[in-house]
């Protein structure tokens, strides 16, 4: 089978290989993959600088992937060939609070990833996919769906009518307006680009604020709620536009530290310690129970995740590109 491998640091050690099919054990299914997604931290581990644990080199990269199951392996019972499935950020991940073993599970980082023709997946490590999704659209759901839905939902308890600021327009932020609209709330979106905003506008966007235009886009979130604050913030920005995040919620509101998009994750004690009673959590991805519950709400609302662009298998080093060129609006998706 084909599948990428990634042989060093720099996206120029982005090499296609051969490897021999996998063959699926006890408790485990084989994938036909038709579909995997990009996000920011492809590029970090690409670039060496992830920093959340090991990475054993060559690695076949990327998370989030989606396909059909050719083939299980012995005491399986949750799933047959011919299920459209995608995979679970943590293969071992399934419930509970997260710890090292189920960390040291995360595809494409601690193990090998999607980035393949056919990927062998933990039986408690898939979720069927809704059917009014295609594969291109399930490939963006296990990381930066999932770490939208939690920030606002599991650790937010997000409400109708409650406002929630999504920075910038990358998968995260797409999928927490997404998510927020569904539940009711209203909507703040950051971008540096007008047309990003206008398309965000078109997708629900109550508000929007143009970050390098309106520098002080704090004061401008607060204005925009009569002066209370935001109820929610996805902070996928890191320690430098965490201050102004910290003065755009509200007393007693909630921020969710996501990201390093600026270059420097966020310290969470050092958020937690203001003295305005402002909720400070920090996500990394989450469970399969997780995946499970937004599934069921995206298949109720039969919502859509929005993808940006499609490339074809043999042009995933210009995937990459283009996720690091900043231009995508949503999630960036590679047909395999």
């Amino acid at each position: 089978m084909r599948a990428y491998e990634l042989r060093g640091h720099g996206l120029e050690n982005l090499a296609l290989a051969e490897r021999p099919e996998p063959r699926p054990g006890p408790g485990q299914l084989l994938v036909r993959m038709r579909a995997a997604s990009l996000n920011y931290r492809d590029l970090l581990i690409a670039r060496g600088r992830y920093g959340r644990g090991p990475v054993r080199l060559p690695l076949v990269p990327l998370s989030d992937g989606a396909g059909e199951v050719v083939e299980v392996g012995s005491g399986v019972s949750r799933f047959d060939v011919g299920d459209r499935v995608a995979g679970a950020f943590f293969q071992r991940w399934v419930d509970g609070p997260l710890d090292e073993e189920k960390a040291a599970s995360a595809l494409g980082g601690a193990v090998d990833g999607v980035l393949a023709e056919y990927v062998v997946f933990e039986e408690m490590g898939v979720v069927k996919i809704p059917d009014h999704l295609s594969f291109e659209e399930a490939a963006t759901l296990p990381c930066a769906g999932v770490t939208a839905w939690v920030g606002l939902f599991a650790l937010g308890r997000l409400l109708p009518g409650e406002t929630v600021l999504a920075m910038g327009t990358g998968g995260v932020s797409i999928f927490a307006l997404q998510f927020a609209k569904m539940a009711g709330a209203r909507v703040i979106l950051t971008s540096s680009s007008d047309e990003k905003l206008a398309r965000g506008k078109r997708l629900g966007a109550d508000e929007v604020i143009n970050y390098e235009k309106t520098l002080d886009w704090d004061l401008r979130a607060r204005e925009l709620t009569g002066g209370r604050g935001v109820d929610h913030i996805l902070e996928v920005g890191g320690a430098k536009t965490l201050p102004r995040s910290l003065r755009a919620v509200r007393d007693g509101g909630h921020i969710t530290l996501v990201g390093l998009l600026s270059g420097e994750r966020a310290d969470l004690k050092e958020a937690s310690g203001n003295d305005r009673n402002i909720r400070v959590d920090s996500v990394y991805v989450g469970s399969l129970r997780h995946f499970e519950a937004m599934l069921e709400d995206i298949g109720s609302n039969r919502l859509h995740p929005v993808v940006d662009r499609v490339f074809p298998f043999e042009e995933a080093g210009e995937a990459y590109d283009y996720l690091q060129s900043g231009r995508h609006f949503g999630k960036v998706v590679i047909r395999v």
